[in-house]
């Protein structure tokens, strides 16, 4: 048997209700896990490991008195420096916010705690949630990204340093560094979960999400963290999920309908990734998917271009008075952001919202009946040199047009580096989108394994 911190979410679930696992020793041992990588791949901007310990503790007592509140209880998770938490610093990255401490917890942290949750501490965000290098190191190849925004999330339950941990995504920063580090990424439908207590990038495309290392745990955060949120204008009326329930009693014998994305996708991936998706597609219609093409619609010209005039734009209003007073303080890419949006015309941000618009209800319409979920390559190519975060243009048309995405990986290429494919489906369907993403995984029954951190 494999060390606690080994475990995914639900094998430490079902060790923690049966009372072989106590959560002292899981977080004990992510910790130890933590303590001996953090040098070598600065995951973590703070550690809260008295705390940690000490919600271990009490979970402990509490699940021998009146057994487990739910699959997340006792289960260690790292945050994005960017959710707000109660007594535990949150710089979002920045010199501006470097000694920041909440006295409140964002809302996504309310429910995880209320799920019996347990928080390591908070993980590296790029400055901002921004677009700025990440000083995390990819722990497959220490001179390639780990992706951004979300990156120290995405290295910490690449290596075992917990099962789950949080991100954001404004273009690409869950899916990019979920599929450059070899694990689950989720983003959910823009308004299923709320955003109230999380710095913003942009109001309007924001949509908070999680790595894990299948499927199913990515379900667990989805029934735990989704539902209508009044504090959070953009969070939709509806009632939370209950995904993992449906994963568990799907029919055995259904198989999946699945469009492969043409178009600019298939032009702007390399040959290694296209092969990637090419076997992919071949395994799962011989499992038994039915897999067609489908093109995508005149609305995605331009898309990515929308989506950059929205962030910019927005993000140049979120900052407009802390940038005015301390812009000496900013990361360059970020300060270029900023700058870059205060000059934007109203009358370009109004098209681009536009353009969302349509693309969203023109890919509602081409998905339609037709098919469970669209497939694609996870990104045009593996993770590229640390100077750049990579390149979002694979996530941001569906960020954009609020769809929910599930990346997973696939296979290494030759040089050991993490290849994957996501899939999207329509707005509000992750039940549909879980499901296809999960019977894919047992399809292609890939294991990646550990990344090997040791000194060379």
């Amino acid at each position: 048997m494999g060390s606690p911190s080994s475990l995914t979410i639900s094998q430490a679930a079902r060790q923690i209700a049966s009372g072989e696992l106590s959560p002292v020793d899981l977080v004990q041992d992510c910790l130890d896990v933590i303590e001996k990588l953090e040098p070598r791949l600065r995951a973590w901007e703070t550690i809260d490991r008295p705390g940690a310990l000490e919600a271990a503790h009490t979970a402990a007592k509490e699940i021998a008195s009146s057994g487990v509140r739910g699959p997340l209880h006792g289960i260690p998770v790292g945050l994005k420096d960017i959710y707000f938490t109660d007594g535990i610093r949150t710089s979002m990255g920045s010199r501006v916010y470097a000694n920041f401490m909440p006295d409140y917890d964002a809302a996504a942290v309310e429910s995880l705690k209320t799920a019996g949750a347990i928080i390591l501490g908070k993980t590296v965000t790029t400055e901002f949630a921004s677009g700025d290098p990440s000083v995390t190191l990819n722990p497959w190849n220490k001179d390639r990204t780990p992706g951004g925004s979300s990156s120290g999330s995405s290295v910490a339950v690449a290596v075992r340093m917990c099962p789950v941990a949080t991100g954001s995504q404004t273009a690409g920063s869950v899916n990019r560094p979920a599929a450059y580090n070899g694990v689950v990424g989720l983003k959910p439908t823009y308004g299923r979960v709320s955003r109230w207590g999380v710095f913003p990038v942009s109001w309007t495309l924001d949509t908070l999400g999680w790595m894990t290392r299948e499927v199913r745990d990515a379900a667990i955060m989805l029934d735990a963290l989704s539902g209508y949120d009044p504090r959070d204008p953009g969070s939709a009326n509806r009632p939370p999920t209950s995904t993992t329930l449906s994963l568990d009693y799907e029919d055995p014998a259904w198989t999946p309908s699945i469009g492969i994305i043409a178009g600019p996708f298939a032009d702007m991936a390399d040959l290694e990734t296209k092969a990637n998706l090419h076997q992919v597609s071949q395994a799962l219609e011989g499992a038994g998917a039915i897999v067609d093409f489908i093109d995508l619609p005149d609305s995605v010209l331009g898309i990515n271009e929308a989506q950059v005039i929205i962030d910019y734009t927005e993000c140049a209003q979120v900052h407009r008075e802390i940038h005015g007073n301390r812009a000496v303080d900013y990361a360059p890419n970020v300060r270029s952001r900023i700058e870059a949006g205060q000059l934007i015309p109203a009358s370009s941000y109004v098209q681009a919202q536009q353009l969302r618009r349509r693309f969203r209800r023109d890919m509602e319409e081409a998905i339609g009946g037709a098919f469970d979920a669209l497939l694609a390559p996870a990104t045009p190519a593996v993770a590229p040199t640390p100077e750049t975060t990579g390149n979002p243009a694979f996530q941001a048309p569906w960020t954009t047009a609020g769809l929910p995405e599930l990346n997973i990986p696939t296979a290494l290429n030759k040089s050991g580096l993490p290849l994957g494919v996501q899939f999207i489906a329509r707005g509000f369907e992750e039940e549909r989108l879980l499901r296809v993403g999960r019977w894919a995984e047992r399809t292609l029954n890939v294991d990646l394994g550990v990344p090997d951190v040791e000194p060379r």
